[in-house]
Parts: C-alpha cells; sequence; structure tokens
C-alpha cells in the first residue's frame, strides 16, 4: 500500500507539475530517467577526469536501480535527484582531479578531530552550531558540500556566488516543504553533516532521506565504511588546500553511530560527543523529518512505512554501536550527552565537554554561542509534533528493539530517561 497517513502540505505548483507527470507516465513517456552510465559520461565529459574508486561507481549504479524500481519518484523528484546526482558526480570528479595532483605530504594534516555522534533529533544540529562559533573549530559548509570545486579561499569563505546559489536553492527547498525549519535547523552557511561528504563517494544516508530505497539502504549498510571515511579525509584535505584551516575539524553524522570503528580507523586520535535520547522520542521525530523529505521527490510518500524502517534501521546502527563501543576500549575519547541536559541549559554541557578535552573557550566565543542560542530559540519556526501511534508503533515494540540501547542509558550516571517533553 501507498500513501500518506499524515497530510502533507504540497505546494499548488508541485502538485501541477507531478499531475503532469503522471499522465506522460500513464502515456509511456520516459522523462528525465535516472541513468547512472550517463550521469558519469557527462561529469567525466565537464572535468576530464574519471572515477578510480569502485566504492561511488557501484554506490552510484546501486542508488540509481533502487530510484528507478523502488522509490515511487514524482516528475518533480527525477528531475531534482537527476540534478542533484549529475552535480554531485562533476563536484567529486573535480576534486578528485585536486587530489591527483597534488601531494599528500603538502596537505595540513588533520589532528584530533571533533566528531559529534548520536541519533538523529538528539541535539546533535544544534551542539554542532555551537562549537562551530569556536574559532579553534573548523567545520565543513552545507555550501561547501554542495559546491566544494574549487576548495574555498579566506576571501570566498563567507561570500560569493557558491553560497548565494545554495542560499538560493535552500529557499526553494523551504518553501517547497513548508514544514521543514520547524524540523530541522539549516542555512547555506551553517555546518553540514557527514552525510554531505559522503554523497559525493555516493555511499551516503543522504539519499536514504530523500528516497525509498531499499536496496540501496541494503547495499548501504554492508559497504566499507573504512574506505568510505577515507574519502571523507581526503574531501577535508582538498577543503584545507584553499588556505581556510583551523586546530580542529568539527564533524557530525548520526551515522558514524553505525560505523564507530571506521571512525577511529580513520581518525584514530579523534574525539567523540555521543548524543542520547530515548528511542520513543528519537524513531518518531525522524520518520516524521524524513517522511517531508521524501515527500518533495514522491507523491507515494507511506509515512507509516517509513516509521516502521526508521525503527529497524536505527535499532540496528545502535546495535553496531554498541558493539564496536564495547570492543574498542575508547572511553578516554569518548564524552556522552543527555539531550535532557542539553535541553536544559546548553552552555553548561559546552562547558563540561571543554573541562573533559581539556579544551579553553574564548570569552568572545562564548559570547557568539549564547547570542546564537538568543536567535535560535527551540521552537522558532513552530513546534515539531509527532509521536509514536501516528506511525504504527507500539511502545512495547520500541522497547524490544532497543532493549540493549535502553539498558545502555540505564548505566550511565547522568542518564535521562524521559519519554516525553
Amino acid at each position: 500500500m501507498l500513501g500518506s497517513e499524515i497530510h502533507i502540505n504540497r505546494p499548488f505548483l508541485l502538485r501541477t507539475v507531478n499531475s503532469f507527470g503522471r499522465v506522460l507516465d500513464r502515456s509511456g513517456a520516459r522523462v528525465a530517467h535516472l541513468n547512472a552510465e550517463e550521469v558519469l559520461h557527462l561529469a567525466q565529459s565537464s572535468t576530464g577526469f574519471a572515477l578510480s574508486d569502485s566504492i561511488p561507481k557501484t554506490g552510484l549504479a546501486t542508488l540509481v536501480d533502487s530510484l528507478n524500481d523502488e522509490a515511487h519518484l514524482s516528475l518533480f523528484g527525477r528531475f531534482a535527484i537527476r540534478n542533484f546526482l549529475r552535480r554531485a558526480a562533476e563536484s567529486r570528479l573535480n576534486v578528485e582531479g585536486v587530489l591527483l595532483t597534488q601531494h599528500e605530504i603538502d596537505r595540513p594534516a588533520i589532528r584530533e578531530p571533533v566528531v559529534i555522534i548520536g541519533m538523529p533529533r538528539s541535539g546533535t544540529t544544534i551542539l554542532h552550531a555551537l562549537l562551530h562559533l569556536d574559532r579553534n573549530h573548523r567545520a565543513p559548509l552545507s555550501w561547501e558540500c554542495l559546491l566544494p570545486y574549487p576548495a574555498p579561499r579566506e576571501e570566498d569563505y563567507e561570500s560569493g556566488e557558491r553560497v548565494d546559489t545554495v542560499r538560493r536553492e535552500f529557499e526553494q527547498l523551504f518553501r517547497l516543504v513548508p514544514d521543514f525549519k520547524k524540523k530541522h535547523y539549516m542555512e547555506a552557511d551553517s555546518p553540514q553533516e557527514c552525510i554531505g561528504i559522503t554523497a559525493l563517494n555516493f555511499a551516503s544516508y543522504q539519499f536514504l532521506a530523500m528516497a525509498y530505497v531499499p536496496s540501496y539502504l541494503e547495499w548501504f549498510m554492508s559497504v566499507d565504511h573504512t574506505q568510505n571515511l577515507r574519502w571523507h579525509k581526503a574531501f577535508l584535505g582538498f577543503l584545507q588546500s584553499g588556505g581556510v584551516v583551523s586546530p580542529r575539524w568539527l564533524l557530525k553524522s548520526p551515522i558514524h553511530m553505525m560505523r564507530l570503528s571506521a571512525v577511529f580507523d580513520v581518525y584514530p586520535d579523534a574525539k567523540v560527543i555521543a548524543t542520547h535520547r530515548h528511542p520513543s522520542q528519537v524513531v518518531p521525530s525522524t520518520a516524521s523529518l524524513i517522511s517531508s523529505m521524501r515527500s518533495l521527490y514522491s507523491d507515494a510518500e507511506h509515512t507509516k512505512r517509513t516509521g516502521r524502517e526508521q525503527l529497524r534501521t536505527w535499532s540496528d546502527f545502535l546495535n553496531r554501536f554498541l558493539q564496536d563501543r564495547q570492543r574498542l576500549n575508547k572511553e578516554e575519547q569518548i564524552i556522552d550527552v543527555h539531550f535532557d541536559a542539553f535541553k536544559e541549559d546548553q552552555l553548561s554541557v559546552v562547558d563540561s565537554i571543554y573541562e573533559r578535552f581539556g579544551w579553553n573557550l574564548h570569552p568572545q566565543d562564548r559570547e557568539r554561542m549564547q547570542e546564537f542560542l538568543r536567535e535560535q530559540p527551540r521552537g522558532k519556526h513552530g513546534v515539531h509534533e509527532y509521536s509514536l501511534a501516528e506511525f504504527d508503533i507500539r511502545p512495547n515494540e520500541l522497547t524490544a528493539h532497543f532493549a540493549d540501547y535502553l539498558d545502555f542509558l540505564a548505566s550511565e550516571p547522568e542518564a535521562k530517561l524521559s519519554v516525553g517533553e
């Protein structure tokens, strides 16, 4: 069964375009059909380079097959995702071209990166934005991941044509998905998650947030994530080559929970901040956000299916996290942050992180953090409402899926296991 059980407010223009697309589909027309070989051919013709790594080749082919066969993309969705894939392939090859001609010894070393992990909707985005205001941190920005080439220089880091382009694209996104901003903080010049980097490797959860692609999810779960993050590290080196460098990289992705071992393989001296929140809040909140995103590209978004998918996916991810954490013995490099404590007093949590890792926070940077919190109060763009019932998930079912993780939370001395807000 397809179709949304929760009303998704699609603007008139989007409904009109997609209605026309359904007429074309019934006539047998193949408008904006996705083709992986075409995507790579156009990117290679534009840049003069070809992919040398098997992961992005296989990832793109698997993704395109899954999009064509399983995602039920609308006409708008096919055009939008086709353009996204073409730009990602071109960006990837331009970056690869620079890396091929650039001696690794000439790149500034990446030492003790800060890696924020944790389930989605557990405070990672705001924590990322706050720590980005420390002059010692350098986060990849949204526009840098979408339009990375050439490597940003000091004079075009904060403004310029690429920043303006992405800002216009985000404004269009917010118009097409009216409830997006109340569910997620995102600006053209805000820190971007690592999924924006691995999207250029076509091995990224970003595509799973855009469309229902179960075959691609199965491939993604089994991919060599150490190799995937080696590309991630090379990309950071590319960004640094433009001259915008800080003492510590500030990285963030909930997906790192399922590949903690790979994170430490590639960044053995990483400082990891793990955020936690009760799954009864995280699962429906994440499903709600993803349903909003998928509804932009498909008129057949099935919200209850998405909820059950998120229940299974994050249960699997967290089990991997617990297994890796027990095996790695890296506790001195990990600090746990509980969402309820962070919600109550963000800067106190920031202070505890700095104390744990022996960092100093400049008074002016602290003032900037305080100003950010004043300008971005919780619920600024509306209240994000959700519940387990909306996604046909029973509380006892959720408890069973997350039993090991709930035991882990209960064992934490500062754990707060509230299931409501």
